[in-house]
Formats: structure tokens, C-alpha cells, sequence
């Protein structure tokens, strides 16, 4: 690991300390050989003051367990029918599961308890079918999680609910991490699983907002373990849950590269902007400074001091992700000659091959356009095929750049290529504010 990566990691601290995270591992995730780097990982949560409930399935304990037994079962993973003989095999392969967890967790030095914390009901009967011992949650005890926690206890939760007359329901544990983060008001629900997260075109989707998310739920086939996650992780965030996390658990160190970085490795729902364009401010100058520098001292960047950032500070633009500045742009207009110049174009090394650079680029266009602008123009020393190749841009002469820009262009010997497109008017007030 190198100190760069910890640097990354302690600015994440402050924000996740003292928070709830809602852990939920699929039960052919707990039978992997990467579940004790899983419990390792969740060590490393508990020990920057971070609050983890642990929530578990169990349906491919419950096939395991039918299959040495030699009984037929109606469903296996909380979402059917549950017969008389399915419920058994669910309450012993689900306990035994929670305490190998609990044991799991007390070997990297956590302590761990089962938590009854799921009240059930019966999820009754559905297009004429009753679902016998499968059950929904009717609530959750709150009062007893957070105890638990407040003691620096991380609570296991199996696939289970009780009522008050002490029957035991089969519930889905999807379900179950949902209704626990809405309880306890988590920051994140994870869902770990055996699954790379959504792909499209062989591409992990890394970001999606409820609204995306609820789109797509429409298009796909419902009653995958996919789709489930997806429909109670929306669910989630339409409650207020800021973020939900849908991860391959069979990977190391999926967890943390997940909490711990700008991107990720899996598909992320959102509850509120997770990426934004906007305007700077004073305070961010210093920021710009310290994420263009490397660009600057390789020539790649004009250099700017502070106060040529101020001067022109309505002309300068960031790129938050997860409110951290990650990227940045200027538009600065010459409206004589109704042309604008793209300038102090930089995304973080760390975002590079996202995509984020374009549509910097393209949130410019917009702008310039939506401002009456004609033409674009950028000047570059090594990013000359990125705009030709990405943004249609045609190389020019100083004769084409507004007298006041050629003479500062004539002045830097800095011999940049002069790279210039016609712009698409758009409509006032269409800019884009947010990716």
C-alpha cells in the first residue's frame, strides 16, 4: 500500500466516523474463501469508529443443507413459498450460519451478538397463493441495535423474523438490510454477492441514481437476485438512505475499495447528487491549485497564481464527486467576436478513463452556447488529440483566436496547438448544472 492510498482514505474518516453501515453478505458470499478477508475488512471499519450491522442470508446454506438431508424445498431464498419442511431447514442452516459469522468475527477481535431484533408477519397470500411461514418485517427493534452498537457490539442478523406469538417467518435479507437502515437511519446499505454489480454492454455501471435505478427495474426481468437488490436498494434511498452499494463479495478488498474511493468497483444508488458541476468559490481556489499542479509543472497546464483564478473566478467551474473536487474547467468569452475558450481543462489522475473529462468538456459547450458564443477555441500542449478525437475539434491558426487572446498566445511561446469547433446554439437556461 502506498501513503497516497492512506491519504485517500483519512479524508473519508471524518465524514464515516460514528456512522451506521448496514453490512449484507449473501449466504454463498459467507461459504467463500474471501469471507475472512470480509471480516478482516469490517475490522478495519469498527477500528475508524465506523458502526457496522451485519446482515446475512442463507439460501445457499439452505440448498446445501436439502441436498445432504434429501428434502424438497419451496423456496430458498425468503422471496416464495416457505412449506412446513423448508422453514425447519431455514432456521437451522440460518443459525448455524449467524454463529459462524459470530465466531468468524470474534477471530479478528470483534465482538459480535445475534440480534432478534426482526418482528415478522406472514407475507400472506399473493395472486391466490398462500406463502405460508415466508414473512415480511413489520418493524425492527431499533432500541436493541443501537444498544449493541453504542457498546462497540456488531449485531448479526439472520434471515428470520418472529411475532409476538413467537412464530419464526422466512424473511428475505435484502429485505431485511433495507428496513434496518430505514430503522437506524444507516449511511450506506453494502450488499455483498457473488455478482459484479450492473453491467451493460460487459461495462459495470458505477453510479445510478433512484430514478435510474426504478427506469431500469422496468425493463428487467424481476426475481433475480439482481433485481432484488436494486428494488430494495432504490426503496432505500427513496427513505433517505444516502448511498447503496451492490458489490462482488467474492472479491478482496471490495469493501474498502468501495467506501474508499471516489468510483469504486461496483454499482453505487444514490439518494441525492452524487456528482455536480458548479461554480467556484473562493475557498476552492486553494483546491484547484493543488489538483492542476502537476499538470502545470509538466507543461501539460498554463500556469495560473491565486490571483488569476480570483480575477476570473465566474469563469471557473469544479466537478464534485461525493463533495470532493475532482475536476475542473473555464469557459472565458470574447463576445466581440461571439467565440469562447475552453481553458484549465484537469480531472484527478484518479478519475481518468470515466468519462469525466468529456463531459467537462461538453458542460462548456453548453455553456458558451447557452451564452450566445459562435465558436470554441482551446489551446493545448498535450491534450491536442483528446479534443480532436473526442470533441470534434479542428485545428487552427493564431489568426483565428480574438486580437486580445493571439497576443497573449504570441506572448507565452508556449506553442500550443489552437484547436477550434462551431458551436450548436442551445436554447437559454439549458446549461447543463449537473452530470
Amino acid at each position: 500500500m502506498k501513503v497516497s492510498d492512506l491519504r485517500g482514505i483519512l479524508q473519508y474518516v471524518p465524514r464515516f466516523r460514528e456512522k451506521i453501515f448496514v453490512v449484507a453478505i449473501d449466504g454463498d458470499v459467507a461459504a467463500s474463501e474471501n469471507f475472512g478477508n470480509i471480516l478482516l475488512d469490517l475490522a478495519v471499519l469498527r477500528s475508524l469508529n465506523i458502526k457496522a450491522i451485519l446482515v446475512h442470508g442463507a439460501a445457499y446454506q439452505i440448498e446445501r443443507l436439502a441436498a445432504e438431508r434429501g428434502v424438497q424445498i419451496s423456496n430458498s431464498d425468503g422471496t416464495g413459498v416457505t412449506d412446513e419442511a423448508t422453514l425447519k431447514l431455514s432456521i437451522d442452516a440460518g443459525i448455524r450460519l449467524t454463529n459462524e459469522i459470530m465466531q468468524g468475527l470474534t477471530a479478528v477481535d470483534l465482538r459480535a451478538a445475534y440480534a432478534n431484533a426482526i418482528i415478522a408477519h406472514p407475507f400472506g397470500i399473493r395472486g391466490g397463493v398462500d406463502f405460508l411461514h415466508t414473512g415480511k418485517v413489520e418493524r425492527v427493534d431499533g432500541n436493541s441495535l443501537r444498544l449493541f452498537l453504542n457498546e462497540g457490539i456488531i449485531p448479526v442478523i439472520p434471515p428470520l423474523g418472529f411475532d409476538g406469538e413467537g412464530k419464526t417467518f422466512r424473511v428475505n435479507s435484502d429485505s431485511i438490510a433495507m428496513e434496518v437502515a430505514e430503522t437506524v437511519r444507516a449511511m450506506k446499505i453494502i450488499y455483498l454477492m457473488s455478482e459484479d454489480g450492473l453491467s451493460t454492454n460487459g461495462e459495470i455501471v458505477r453510479q445510478l441514481s433512484i430514478a435510474e435505478t426504478e427506469d431500469l427495474l422496468k425493463k428487467r426481468k424481476p426475481g433475480t437476485n439482481l433485481a432484488s437488490k436494486l428494488d430494495y436498494g432504490a426503496r432505500a434511498c427513496r427513505s433517505g438512505i444516502p448511498r447503496v452499494h451492490l458489490l462482488n463479495g467474492l472479491v478482496d478488498e471490495a469493501l474498502l475499495t468501495e467506501v474508499f474511493s471516489h468510483e469504486g468497483i461496483g454499482t453505487m444508488i444514490y439518494s441525492n447528487e452524487y456528482q455536480q458541476i458548479r461554480k467556484v468559490f473562493k475557498k476552492d481556489v486553494r483546491n484547484i491549485m493543488g489538483l492542476i499542479r502537476q499538470s502545470v509543472n509538466s507543461e501539460e497546464l498554463m500556469r495560473r497564481t491565486r490571483a488569476d483564478i480570483i480575477a476570473r473566478i465566474d469563469d471557473f467551474w469544479v466537478l464534485e464527486i461525493d463533495r470532493t473536487l475532482m475536476g475542473c474547467v473555464a469557459v472565458h468569452k470574447y463576445p466581440e467576436q461571439k467565440m469562447a475558450e475552453l481553458a484549465c481543462l484537469y480531472v484527478n489522475k484518479a478519475c481518468e478513463g470515466e468519462g469525466y473529462g468529456q463531459k467537462l468538456m461538453a458542460f462548456a459547450e453548453r455553456l458558451a452556447a447557452e451564452k450566445g458564443m459562435e465558436k470554441i477555441f482551446a489551446l493545448s500542449t498535450q491534450a491536442f488529440a483528446f479534443f480532436q478525437q473526442k470533441g470534434g475539434y479542428q485545428e487552427v491558426t493564431a489568426a483565428d483566436l480574438p486580437p486580445e487572446r493571439r497576443d497573449k498566445y504570441e506572448a507565452s511561446n508556449r506553442n500550443s496547438k489552437i484547436l477550434m469547433k462551431a458551436m450548436t446554439p442551445a436554447p437559454t437556461g439549458e446549461a447543463l448544472r449537473r452530470t
